[in-house]
Order: structure tokens, then sequence, then C-alpha cells
């Protein structure tokens, strides 16, 4: 597990990072996200030994080798392939692994077609992906990647989610992002930065479902005409709606009193229930909350 303990980070007066404490699970995907100048390229060059935090502590729980690092606008010598520069962060980091390695993670990043050429005719995207093949050539067990998918377009962008996805179990990853369905789609934690301070951080459904705005999605086999009677009396029951058959989208005016009430409701109307789902707000609509 990666941790850190009350870091703090100043420059001069302003605080860049003001007492941050995270905790990172083994082989997980943790989402850091924020708006500008809230400290997260700042948090993770400390991570990664770029930077020296003003005090507290970091705890990588691994050896630093054994980590690494794509920046959010990576750059190479330009009259190097896409094959020699993963092939020399291969040898560089672990030479013990088979060059065929080289291909593979070049085509899974998508440059199959791009592997032998020089990468100064490279676009920003194709080097943003180069640098994600480079990055995990040597299967490290931490990545650090600050914005991976920020200059991508959407077929780059899925490939580098793919990517990460695939990553789960097998290494930690930390990554910061502005696209906050990326965050949504592949994070199983989420930390939210704003002017330094962590304002929240904890699994997704923690975030979302606690603001979910007390509206609970229900999906019948049988007894939908008796539920609806019974929700038309229920004073709990702020209003409902039907967008198809056997699905229900109730609002409620508070969560403890669904949670108590809703179940039962059902069972007196002798409903046959498919699933009771707590509708999650979007993780824009949150991260606005918190940020503004």
């Amino acid at each position: 597990m990666i941790t850190t303990t009350s870091l703090t980070k100043t420059y001069g007066a302003k605080n860049a990072l003001d007492n941050v404490s995270v905790s990172i699970p083994d082989g997980s995907v943790y989402g850091l996200v924020g708006p500008n100048g809230a400290g997260k390229t700042t948090l993770l060059g400390i991570l990664a030994g770029l930077r020296h935090p003003t005090s507290g502590s970091v705890d990588l729980g691994i050896p630093p080798e054994r980590m690494a690092v794509l920046p959010d606008t990576p750059q190479f010598e330009p009259w190097l392939t896409a094959r020699e520069v993963v092939d020399l962060a291969r040898a560089l980091s672990t030479p013990d692994i088979p060059p065929s390695r080289v291909e593979e993670v070049l085509e899974s990043a998508g440059l199959a077609e791009a592997i032998d050429l020089r990468v100064g005719g490279f676009s920003r995207g194709m080097l943003q992906r180069l640098g994600m093949a480079a990055t995990v050539v040597g299967d490290p067990r931490v990545l650090l990647l600050d914005e991976p998918s920020a200059a991508l377009d959407p077929a780059g962008r899925r490939e580098v989610l793919d990517v990460v996805t695939r990553l789960r179990g097998r290494a930690t990853v930390m990554f910061s992002s502005h696209i906050l369905s990326d965050v949504q789609e592949v994070c199983d934690t989420v930390g939210i930065l704003r002017e330094g301070r962590l304002l929240f951080e904890g699994s997704l459904d923690d975030l979302l479902v606690g603001r979910a705005g007390g509206i609970y999605r229900v999906r019948l086999r049988s007894g939908e005409k008796a539920v609806m009677e019974n929700l038309d009396k229920a004073p709990w029951v702020h209003s409902f709606d039907r967008p198809g058959p056997g699905d229900l989208r109730i609002t409620v005016s508070g969560h403890d009193e669904a949670e108590t009430n809703l179940v039962r409701l059902l069972g007196t109307a002798g409903a046959a229930v498919i699933s009771i789902t707590p509708e999650g707000a979007d993780l824009e609509d949150v991260f606005l909350e918190l940020t503004t």
C-alpha cells in the first residue's frame, strides 16, 4: 500500500500541498482529480521522488526501481524509433524481460503501425501513447501517470484506459486526470484535491451514492400496479415515474426513510423484485459541488 502522512509542500508563502494523507491499496487504480493548480502534479512528483516535501512522509511499500512514472508531456529523442524508445526503457529498467515484450506493449498502446517510425514525426497523442508503452514495458508494481489521456482522441483514450484496466490487480496505479468520465470508468478509489487540500478520499460508490439525491431505481418482474398504488400513498415518496415496463424511478424525501420503508412497501404489494438500485450522482456533478 502507498501511503502519505501529513504531506505538505510550500513554495514561498503558498502551500501547494497542505497536510495531505492518502492511502492507495495494492493492485488498485486511484484517480486523482482537482482543478488546475490543486496540487495533483506536485503530489505525483513527490511520490516519484522528483520533489521533496516541506514536511510529512511517503511510504511506497516497494523499492523505488519497481516504480514507473509517465509525465503529462513525455518527450523522446526525435531520431529514435518507437521500438527503440520502448526497448531502451526495457533495457534500463528490467533487462531480463525479453525484447519481444516491446512489440506487445506498443501494439496494446495502439502503435502497431508506427513501431519502426521515428518519433520526431509523432503527434502529441502518439507521444502520449508511446510514453504509456515505455512506462509499462518493465512490468512495474507502481505506476504514476500524470494526465495520461489528456492529449488523445477518443480511440487513443480508449486504448490507454484499456491498458490501465488490464493493470488492475497486477500493479498499483495512481493517475491524475481532468477527464472525469475516465476516472469514473476505471478507478476503484478517488481523491479530490482543491488548493492543496484533500477534500475526499474513498471509493466511487461512497462518493456518488452518498450524494444520489434520494433516487432509487426499482425493477420488477410483477406487481407493478400495486406498487404504484402504494407509492401514491407513501408520505416519504416525493415522486416517481415509469421509464418502461417493470421499471420504476422513485424519488424519496430521504435515504433513511427509503432504506427502512421501500422494501416493506414492495413486500406489502406482493411484488416480484428483480433489483433495487440507488442512483449515484455523476462524478462531474459531485466534483463541481466540492470544488466550487
